[in-house]
């Protein structure tokens, strides 16, 4: 198998100080939050607040939660927020009542990473929503603790090689690869065989395709394990969240598809597993507590005490792994495609599901109808090998107009 270096913990910024020279120099770490209101921003509040004086919040933004935004700027007095959502922009001002500076817009975050001096970005936007935010933070070689899978999913190759340039380091939040990256210190990148992801099996591990094919959209928010926001919960439940796992894994590790693997394990206790060229398998284990990552993202190489629930062995009675269904979950055959495709598949994948997505939750389409429209997508766009991001963009465009025309025209 090949195995690649890329951004992901092998590469120090050099432009703002490393977080271990700061520590040096006795300063803080400054933190950027682009996403602070929703569940990955707010555990990630809940961590630095455990962290103490070590770190800064200095920069928090969101998409239109203006009223959550204005309370945490309260608390934690950052230098600038950032809401995407002008309209609300006046009321937030106003509360914060010139305390705080404000931009607001669709390019408020990637303004924001640019004018809040921080070291540290923590892209916690849900969707390719955070992809521009994303790149600018590694064009800026920052610390990047990446919990929006989909900018890696999009434009994984761009950022990589832009990580590489820049000397970024991208550090994932994603369970599953916080997992990874944490086993993956105990052997080098070529000594890699497998990525095992786990997977908790969502809501309809046990439905039949016919009753998963009719699932509403209380169903699919129902997870079993997880407390995430709904267009997470509702890609756990297609399994979608897998299919971007595969191609985000695939550019985070540099590995080839085909050494990466899924399998339910409905427990949520084994976060995923590494397994080396002699046979040993590496598996990270915790509770299904997303502070841990985000803690691990913001504080590497080193570890720090977290507020976590610590995981009581002798309560365990089994650990239970299974072979995930792809003829009931369609979106993990999907995914698999993409990330053997490369390219601009990602982006189509990615976007029309997004798409998809939105229309469940809207009540105009059924559950089993996302994944035969994102399928439909990818095999009917027109497929770019080495895309820039215009590129990527416009592909992203087309696959949510082209879902959009599927579903309702």
């Amino acid at each position: 198998m090949r195995t690649g270096s890329n951004g992901c913990g092998l590469a120090r910024g050099t432009g703002p100080r490393s977080h271990v020279q700061r520590a040096i120099d006795g300063l803080k770490k400054r933190v950027a939050i682009l996403g602070s209101t929703g569940s990955i921003g707010r555990n990630c509040l809940d961590v630095l607040g455990g962290l103490g004086d070590e770190f800064e919040v200095v920069g928090l933004a969101a998409r239109g939660s203006w009223q959550l935004l204005a309370q945490q700027s309260e608390q934690w007095h950052p230098r600038l927020v950032a809401l995407c959502d002008a309209e609300h922009a006046g009321a937030l001002r106003n509360s914060l009542n010139g305390t705080t500076g404000v931009l607001d817009g669709p390019e408020a975050m990637t303004t924001l990473i640019d004018e809040c001096e921080c070291d540290t970005v923590v892209c916690a936007v849900v969707g390719a929503a955070g992809l521009a935010a994303t790149h600018r933070a590694v064009e800026r070689g920052l610390r990047v603790a990446l919990a929006n899978k989909e900018a890696m999913v999009v434009a994984g190759a761009l950022l990589v090689s832009l990580a590489r340039e820049r000397g970024a380091l991208i550090i994932p939040i994603d369970s599953e690869h916080s997992a990874v990256f944490q086993a993956m210190q105990a052997g080098r990148p070529d000594e890699v065989r497998r990525v095992i992801l786990t997977a908790s099996g969502g809501p309809f591990r046990e439905w039949t395709r016919e009753q998963i094919a009719e699932a509403t959209v209380a169903d699919a928010l129902n997870h079993p394990t997880w407390d995430m926001g709904p267009k997470i919960s509702i890609d756990s439940a297609t399994m979608m969240n897998k299919a971007l796992e595969i191609i985000e894994a695939r550019w985070m590790f540099g590995l080839e598809p085909e050494n990466i693997e899924v399998i339910i394990h409905p427990e949520s206790i084994v976060h995923s597993l590494v397994e080396f060229c002699d046979g040993s398998i590496i598996a990270q284990l915790g509770m299904p507590d997303m502070r841990i990552p985000i803690q691990y993202a913001l504080t590497y190489p080193e570890r720090r005490n977290c507020p976590s629930d610590r995981l009581d062995l002798t309560t365990l009675r089994q650990l239970t792994f299974e072979e995930p269904d792809e003829e009931r979950f369609p979106a993990l055959r999907l995914g698999r495609e993409a990330a053997c495709r490369g390219g601009s598949a990602g982006a189509v994948l990615n976007a029309a599901n997004e798409a998809a997505v939105g229309l469940f939750r809207e009540g105009k389409i059924r559950f089993a109808a996302i994944s035969e429209l994102v399928e439909r997508a990818l095999d009917g766009h027109h497929w770019l090998a080495s895309p820039s991001l215009e590129d990527l963009m416009a592909a992203d465009r087309w696959a949510r107009d082209e879902v959009t025309q599927c579903a309702t025209g």
